[in-house]
């Protein structure tokens, strides 16, 4: 499998922006894949208990799956995890406000972002939209809205620290008018097509509008929204599409959840029962039995991919004074004793020998001991299937900023990895 970093760079950030919210992720996660000669399967529907290549969407999250001809009741899997949600800005129920001649959207924090980076940039407000009849449509509004920042001569202490207030420093402004009479969602309907009357409830997210870019000396960085988590879909998109299966000792399981960033608690987040069920009715494919499904999943592996940190050129003391991963210089293996990442010993000798078919060269990441890390889907996982896993992705700068900072080789390095995990041969020393 060959990659250009440029190529790939670019198709990610068609990706990203077909992508402005979770359920446009499935989406389009769905839309490739059955590109590659994928089955979109319903949930509430009988499966085919055929070998082949599968995928089935619920709400924001989507799972795939190569079942090639050889499967038994007792071939493991390996999954490739990652994350179809960001952190930004989610609208509220009756949204449209406004003052002073303004027309504003309220909207709720979602996750952990970096508030300050959504000042000053048009915003895509995208999602779903259900109907009466009980249907949904992807609506994507382009670029409507805008947070303005108070201009410093109003605000002379700014640059000394800026802190907003969560509720009343982050309505965006999308027109002006009486706020009496506006109607945010009926815009976005109309926008999207969509007969305003018939709108029952919606979901819908902000998105930075700008496209993402490739920038710097020999065009080594990659900008854009949304990298995390949509840089490791990507990843496990592309290299999916390209395991044939056909003779695989494993069923190859492409795993994108919603609700990471806000921890997973629902059904269609890691916590809930998604990979579970699908797990099963493969299981159920193959005439398992209780036990032949218990056999296979200890022989069975899952790669929870999300991003991490690259070492700060200006904040050096944020980090571990030895492990210092760096934009450029490969994927990551993410490790720490405390659990909240799942990497041990096994799985960091599984990676290696993965990175190694792959011709990657893999870098760790470990938090300094004072600035603790933050969690994946992988420890969920592992709770809840008790597969062996272990955490990866690529390292970032302005990690949870509207617009994040990549490595345009990274890019390529995690999804050769990734191919090497869905589709190299178990046999190898990367799984022993």
């Amino acid at each position: 499998m060959h990659l250009d970093r440029t190529a790939h760079a670019e198709d990610l950030a068609d990706f990203v922006e077909a992508s402005p919210s979770s359920h446009h992720a499935a989406a389009e996660v769905a839309r490739r894949l059955q590109e590659s000669g994928f089955t979109a399967l319903v949930e509430s529907e009988a499966w085919p208990s055929a070998a082949g290549r599968y995928l089935v969407v619920r709400d924001g999250a989507v799972i795939a799956w190569v079942v090639p001809a050889s499967a038994t009741a007792t071939t493991p899997v390996r999954v490739f995890g990652a994350h179809s949600d960001s952190p930004g800005l989610v609208l509220k129920p009756q949204p449209s406000t406004g003052a002073h001649g303004w027309l504003q959207a309220g909207v709720e924090v979602y996750g952990g972002p970096l508030l300050n980076s959504w000042l000053d940039r048009e915003l895509r407000l995208a999602g779903r939209l259900v109907l009466d009849d009980g249907s949904s449509v992807l609506a994507d509004s382009g670029p409507l809205l805008r947070l303005p920042q108070l201009a410093i001569h109003l605000d002379r202490d700014v640059n000394e620290g800026l802190a907003l207030d969560r509720q009343r420093q982050t309505q965006p402004v999308w027109g002006l008018g009486a706020a009496a009479s506006a109607d945010l969602v009926g815009e976005i309907a109309s926008t999207s097509g969509v007969d305003a009357a018939r709108v029952r409830g919606f979901d819908l997210v902000t998105a930075d509008a700008a496209r993402g870019r490739i920038f710097g000396q020999d065009d080594v960085f990659f900008a854009s929204g949304r990298l995390d988590d949509l840089a490791s879909v990507h990843a496990g998109v592309v290299a999916l599409g390209e395991v044939a299966g056909a003779d695989a000792d494993h069923v190859a399981v492409l795993a994108v959840f919603d609700h990471e960033e806000v921890g997973s608690a629902s059904r269609s987040g890691a916590a809930g029962p998604f990979l579970e069920d699908v797990l099963a009715r493969i299981g159920i494919a193959l005439g398992a039995s209780p036990e032949e499904r218990l056999r296979a999943t200890a022989a069975s592996w899952c790669v929870s991919s999300d991003v991490g940190h690259s070492v700060h050129p200006n904040y050096p003391e944020k980090h571990d004074p030895v492990v210092r991963p760096v934009l450029g210089s490969g994927p990551i293996l993410k490790v720490n004793a405390n659990q909240r990442y799942t990497t041990d010993g096994a799985g960091t000798a599984a990676w290696h020998g993965w990175c190694a078919q792959a011709g990657v060269t893999s870098q760790t990441f470990v938090s300094n001991n004072s600035v603790p890390c933050g969690s994946t889907i992988g420890p969920i996982t592992a709770t809840r299937l008790g597969i062996r896993t272990l955490d990866v992705g690529i390292p970032l700068l302005s990690m949870h900023s509207a617009r994040e900072l990549a490595g345009t080789s990274d890019l390529v390095d995690l999804t050769l990895a990734a191919a090497a995990f869905l589709g190299g041969d178990g046999r190898s020393s990367a799984a022993r």
